[in-house]
Parts: structure tokens; C-alpha cells; sequence
């Protein structure tokens, strides 16, 4: 039998950093809404420990996942919450994502001092980031700014911008929203044109396959949050993408219709972006043929 809750609190294993634990409390007062006792094991990951280390020379997949995965293997935890944009494109063997929560807003954001937004920033202005597709895009954007390493927690990173350290930050907008922060924010970033991660913004409960803690946590599940990173993750599958290639994948409901766009950053600068609408019942088509476009651009 896989491991599962039964009438003891279901134990929850999430990161210790403030926005974990802030997303773990969504999770948590989701459970309690449905009658679901809890109790919160934090479980520090490997990405954490190497909070120094640029992401572009994080080798592999799970730095944020892959010891919360194990507390769940082995018996420590029932379930685990992630930012659902951690996750490996291969879950650990046994293991699913049993709920994908209610999207929060998909965008990259950027916090300047001033309020200053992209067009605003002053020539040669730096921007903090640690991650190698917005560095690549406002690369595009904006190529007259400097990109440079910033990894830390947010409010690490806006301690940073308020002492001068940089001209500004790109964020992800939801964690910046979940820690009660989205008044630092200057600019929400168009997401046609500054394509967000695959799965920016949802939140991920992870468990036994048909375990008790699945069947506890499947209520939480919002259809179209996961048919939308089910395309998402299809294309960052299909390119073999992690963490360091300059990837986008975004994917929406207008007018019944499944909508993803793509978008991948090159050597030379240049980004292609492929967009494609298909059926909400097959988001995986969907991403493959999202990708084959992006590959072959």
C-alpha cells in the first residue's frame, strides 16, 4: 500500500522560505475549508542551501523539489506543495500532481525605486534576475540594459534594489502578490511579449498515486490551471528544458478554446514565438505541436 493520510492530520512537506510557506497556507486553508486536518513539515531543498549559485549553473532538474519529493517517498510527508514552475518535467516514480490550484497572475513584474516601468529604465540601468529567459528577453527589449545575477528570497532581492545594489528587479508577479508585496510592483510585463515560465503562478500538490492524500487534496484541483500547464510543460518536455534554457510557455481559455504561446531566445539575441489555439481536452497536442513549431524556428 503507498503511503497515504488516514485519520491523523495529513503532514504537508513545503520549502521554508516565506513565499513557500505563504503558498503552503493557501494549500492549507483550501484543506481546512473541505474539513482536512494538517500539519506543515518543512524540508530544506538543495537550491535553497546553494542560495548563492547563479540558477544558469544549476546542472539537472529538482533543486527545489527533489528532497520534498523524498519526504513524501519515504513516509515523512502525505503531500507536497510547490511552486508548480519548480517542477521536473519527470515526477519521482510513484508520485502525481494531484491538484493544480486556481492560476494567480502568470506575469514577470518588474519593481524599479521609482515606478519607473521597461520603457522608463534609463539607459545602462541594471536589472537583478535570476533567471536566464527574462535576462534573455529584456535582452530583446530593452538590449541598451544590463542583466545581472540576483538569487535570494524576495524580500532579500528587494532589500537589494532599496540599497542600490541594482536599478531594478524582475519578479514573478504572484510571489511578490503572496507575500502582500504587489504594491513594490511598477509594471506587470505583457505576456504575449515577455512570455512567462511554464506554470508561473499555479501552486502544486504532489502526492502517492490513488492515495488517501490524493483523494484528500483533489477538490483543490482547477481544470483549467491544469490543462494550461499540462501545454506548458509539454513544450518545456519537448525542447528538454529546465531552468536554463530562455524559455516561455503561457496558455489561457478564450472563447472555449485552449491558447498557448511560445517563445524561445536564441544565441543572438532574437526570440521566436510561435502561438497556437486547440482543445481543452488534449493540452498535451497542443504543447507538442507548440514546440515542433519553436524547434524548427
Amino acid at each position: 500500500m503507498t503511503p497515504g493520510a488516514s485519520a491523523r492530520a495529513l503532514r504537508i512537506a513545503t520549502r521554508g522560505s516565506a513565499l513557500a510557506l505563504a503558498q503552503t497556507e493557501i494549500v492549507v486553508s483550501l484543506l481546512r475549508a473541505v474539513h482536512v486536518q494538517t500539519e506543515v513539515a518543512v524540508v530544506h531543498s538543495s537550491g535553497d542551501r546553494a542560495a548563492d549559485m547563479p540558477a544558469a549553473l544549476m546542472e539537472g532538474q529538482g533543486w527545489f523539489t527533489a528532497e520534498l519529493e523524498q519526504a513524501v517517498l519515504d513516509g515523512r510527508a502525505d503531500a507536497a506543495v510547490h511552486s508548480a514552475k519548480d517542477l521536473p518535467t519527470e515526477l519521482a516514480n510513484g508520485l502525481t500532481v494531484v491538484a493544480y490550484l486556481a492560476r494567480a497572475d502568470a506575469r514577470d513584474a518588474l519593481v524599479t525605486r521609482d515606478g519607473a516601468g521597461l520603457q522608463g529604465l534609463r539607459s545602462g540601468a541594471t536589472v537583478g534576475t535570476s533567471s536566464p529567459r527574462r535576462e534573455a528577453f529584456l535582452r530583446a527589449l530593452r538590449p541598451d540594459v544590463r542583466a545581472v545575477p540576483m538569487r535570494g528570497n524576495v524580500d532579500t532581492r528587494l532589500r537589494k534594489l532599496d540599497e542600490g545594489e541594482v536599478d531594478a528587479l524582475l519578479l514573478a508577479a504572484a510571489g511578490v502578490d503572496r507575500l502582500g508585496r504587489g504594491d513594490r510592483i511598477s509594471e506587470r510585463l505583457d505576456p504575449h511579449r515577455f512570455v512567462p515560465a511554464p506554470a508561473q503562478g499555479v501552486i502544486a500538490v504532489e502526492a502517492w498515486v490513488e492515495s488517501t492524500a490524493a483523494g484528500a487534496c483533489a477538490p483543490l484541483d482547477d481544470p483549467v490551471s491544469r490543462a494550461a500547464v499540462r501545454a506548458e510543460r509539454e513544450v518545456l518536455r519537448r525542447l528538454g528544458a529546465g531552468c536554463r534554457l530562455p524559455l516561455g510557455a503561457w496558455a489561457r481559455v478564450e472563447e472555449g478554446r485552449l491558447v498557448l504561446v511560445g517563445a524561445l531566445a536564441a544565441a543572438d539575441g532574437s526570440v521566436s514565438t510561435v502561438e497556437m489555439a486547440g482543445d481543452l481536452s488534449d493540452p498535451r497536442g497542443l504543447g507538442a505541436l507548440v514546440a515542433a513549431r519553436l524547434g524548427a524556428a
